[in-house]
């Protein structure tokens, strides 16, 4: 193995990419080169900061064009001084393989990075919404609004397709002590519970249970913690069959 041949070896060193003799004879070097030390420390660095990400799968893009940055970059060994007993150390050293290894490695931290903010997959819209998002934007979805008067206003939004409804309020009073209000699906005669309403003003909630058969939404004054079926008339229902 020639001088220039060893200087390359550099690289695959500082990975812990030797075989057990390319290891003993790079190591007898390094003790006596302090290019080569220097380089294979910034190398071990920059694999540090590559440990301290997050793994992941990166995109094929980020993989294409680190692999056509390798193709175009020639690794070069370290300048030697041409003579032991020159003091003077070059300026700059021809590291092909520092550079962009560095840029390799700030590359994949920077799409570790945007992971965070955006994950490449998958990039369904609708995955990244709430079960009440995916309701009140859905293509099919119907609205009826009830003015409560004094008591505030509340709309039901009812996707037959995501077989769910939600219901928003403005500016509600609160159920009296020791009530709750009751949200009820109606059809025909029978009335099915959807959940309990939280005692606040303006507020969003998911009807609990299946909403494309319903022919109404109701609400009823309940005792602290709803009951099995209406023990009061509904203050307010909401005809889904004339919905908008």
């Amino acid at each position: 193995m020639s001088e220039m041949d060893v200087h390359k070896l550099t690289g695959a060193y500082a990975m812990d990419a030797l075989d057990e003799l390319e290891r003993a004879r790079f190591e007898q070097h390094l003790a006596q080169c302090e290019d080569c030390r220097a380089e294979v420390a910034e190398l071990r660095e920059t694999a540090a900061l590559l440990a301290e990400t997050t793994a992941v799968t990166p995109p094929a893009s980020l993989r294409d064009s680190v692999l056509a940055g390798i193709s175009q970059v020639r690794p070069l060994a370290p300048e030697v001084p041409a003579s032991p007993t020159h003091a003077a150390r070059p300026a700059a050293r021809g590291r092909g393989w520092v550079p962009f290894l560095v840029a390799a490695a700030l590359a994949l931290i920077v799409g570790v990075g945007a992971l965070v903010t955006q994950p490449w997959a998958p990039s369904d819209d609708a995955e990244r919404l709430t079960a009440a998002e995916q309701v009140l934007q859905a293509p099919d979805a119907e609205e009826v609004s009830v003015d409560l008067g004094e008591a505030g206003r509340a709309t039901v939004v009812r996707s037959k397709a995501q077989d769910r409804a939600v219901i928003t309020t403005e500016d509600m009073v609160s159920a009296p002590s020791g009530k709750d209000y009751e949200l009820w699906f109606i059809e025909g005669d029978e009335f099915v519970s959807a959940g309990l309403m939280p005692d606040a003003a303006d507020q969003t909630v998911v009807l609990d249970g299946s909403a494309a058969a319903a022919a109404a939404v109701g609400i009823t004054v309940e005792p602290d913690g709803g009951s099995e079926q209406p023990t009061s008339d509904p203050i307010a229902v909401f005809d889904l069959t004339e919905s908008t």
